[in-house]
């Protein structure tokens, strides 16, 4: 028999506040609709269809995602891990049981008492993020597993009634804005219609109706959400924005079922309207074809573009390749890696949204708070050429080829040749940008791009700068390539960034020339 010595103490389920009645929604819903026809939007997609991204989100370029939750406790595979531990074969399962005991003696609702957050500031959290070059933080509100980390009138499954008995995501919503951020948030709820419906096929405590409000529907994946569900979805996001006011609302995939298509609908006019009502400027960001093109940002999972994009778009990504929840057993990615993404990402028109991975204590792997004083400290020397910027003509050059799609994610060795641009129109002029992926071993960088004879860069050039390099370097501008020594500043830090300045010329600032009519730019020749 299997020694169960480790295994915390079961949720005490007399102890459990009462359930929430949340079966007539008739006020709440009416409340919706009154917002939703006050304007300026409706729910249609045609209206949906004129909302811009704001600058801010365009300009921020760095937002820090954070998957922090009760599968945090067990920190076992990954956040899946509430439905991966109903699954009979999986690693999962069998850990659970060996670890935990019989699943109808001890489920992952019990690990909700070890949830305590003994060591969570979420000061501390908005500073380290800060201090990473982050401008905005999208924490996970609620995940598949059903458990709300913000304080609910819809649930009695919250943090801020049982485990750590604290609005945790209010909490840290208040500290991103006193660090000068701005505060978002994602919610997976969708997808708890499915998640725990494994515990439905053998004796476990998901068949237990006093916790049925947690654990359930725990429905089929190949049934339509019902109407009770979809409502309390929509109520659910609703209160999201009432309370909290996120300025990012992040949903997961499964909102792309076509149930969800009127609330979704719904949902967008209600934020987009109540965003105008308060006067500040949001984001929606969804995944494959949940929202119609225009109405809302895209985002891809684990993925890349592969030349510019005409509309502001999102990548999301991990600092770990296996898991968005901490375990030990983390395959860390490399500053050089994440410094790759972020450049390539930008240069072709979007945001990356990048997760962190607290433990349950509420702190972090100390490789993760390298990672994310590294990311900062490149910033602090190249960010001017990420911040603010704009796409160039062509979005890269070199011999490394990106593969685009979700869950794709590129590849962790470039070469000195692999560059990304950038550009940007202010009081000063016309400035480009060349980021190159990796640190030329001859000190010299070559930018083919910008050679007088390819024909992209018909401007003559000014001045020549290394980004965080206190003097000019020595330069010259061939036929094939612009020549530039590097030098030894910063020489830790995975690449480089050159800024040139172009002669003065009839041009105005268009800091979003890619929204004012014009045609994506030409995909790039090649300069492998």
């Amino acid at each position: 028999m299997s020694d169960h010595s480790a295994r915390p103490t079961p949720l005490d389920l007399s102890t459990l506040p009462d359930p929430v009645d949340v079966s007539d929604n008739r006020e709440a819903l009416r409340r919706v609709d009154d917002v939703v026809a006050q304007g300026p939007f409706s729910a249609d997609w045609e209206s949906l269809q004129g909302y811009r991204p704001p600058r801010w989100f365009h300009d921020a370029k760095l937002g820090i995602f954070l998957h922090w939750g009760v599968y945090s406790v067990p920190a076992y595979g990954s956040e899946w891990y509430p439905r991966n531990a109903y699954r009979e074969g999986t690693p999962e399962f069998e850990h659970h049981v060996a670890t935990y005991g019989p699943h109808r003696e001890f489920g992952y609702k019990d690990f909700i008492p070890d949830f305590h957050m003994s060591g969570f500031d979420p000061d501390a959290w908005a500073e380290l993020f800060r201090t990473a070059g982050a401008q905005f933080i999208v924490p996970v509100a609620e995940h598949h597993d059903g458990f709300a980390m913000y304080d609910s009138a819809r649930t009695r499954w919250t943090a801020a009634r049982m485990g750590p008995r604290r609005d945790v995501y209010g909490d840290l919503a208040a500290a991103t804005r006193r660090a000068g951020m701005v505060a978002g948030a994602s919610t997976h709820r969708a997808e708890h219609w499915f998640f725990l419906n494994p515990g439905t096929r053998f004796d476990s405590d998901v068949l237990d109706p006093r916790v049925h409000d947690f654990y359930g529907p725990a429905q089929r994946e190949e049934t339509a959400p019902n109407e009770a569900f979809l409502e309390d979805w929509l109520l659910r996001t609703v209160e999201i924005i009432d309370r909290y006011r996120p300025q990012v609302l992040w949903f997961d995939w499964w909102i792309e079922q076509p149930a969800f298509e009127p609330y979704r609908r719904r949902l967008a006019a209600y934020y987009y309207n109540r965003a105008a009502e308060w006067g500040v400027e949001v984001v929606i960001e969804y995944k494959w074809d949940a929202f119609a093109p225009g109405s809302a940002v895209h985002d891809i999972e684990r993925g890349a573009k592969a030349r510019i994009q005409p509309e502001a778009w999102q990548n999301d990504t991990s600092v770990s390749r296996n898991s968005w929840s901490w375990h030990p057993n983390q395959d860390y990615k490399e500053l050089p890696e994440l410094v790759a993404e972020l450049a390539d990402v930008v240069a072709k028109n979007g945001v990356l949204l990048l997760n962190f991975c607290p433990k349950a204590d509420g702190t972090f792997d100390e490789r993760e708070v390298e990672l994310a004083r590294g990311l900062g400290r490149w910033l602090g020397a190249y960010g001017q050429a990420i911040y603010g910027t704009r796409p160039w003509i062509v979005a890269a050059e070199g011999p490394t080829r990106v593969v685009e799609g979700s869950f794709v994610e590129g590849p962790t060795a470039y070469t000195e040749r692999d560059i990304r641009f950038t550009r940007r129109v202010d009081h000063q002029g016309e400035q480009l940008y060349a980021i190159l992926l990796r640190r030329p071993e001859s000190g010299v960088a070559r930018v083919r791009s910008w050679g007088s004879d390819l024909g992209l860069l018909t401007d003559e050039i000014a001045g020549v700068e290394v980004l965080g390099h206190p003097e000019p370097p020595r330069w010259r501008r061939t036929p094939d390539a612009l020549e530039v020594e590097i030098g030894p500043h910063h020489a830790d830090l995975p690449g480089v960034a050159i800024r040139i300045h172009l002669e003065p010329r009839t041009v105005q600032p268009r800091h979003d020339f890619i929204h004012e009519g014009t045609s994506a730019p030409a995909p790039a020749p090649d300069l492998a």
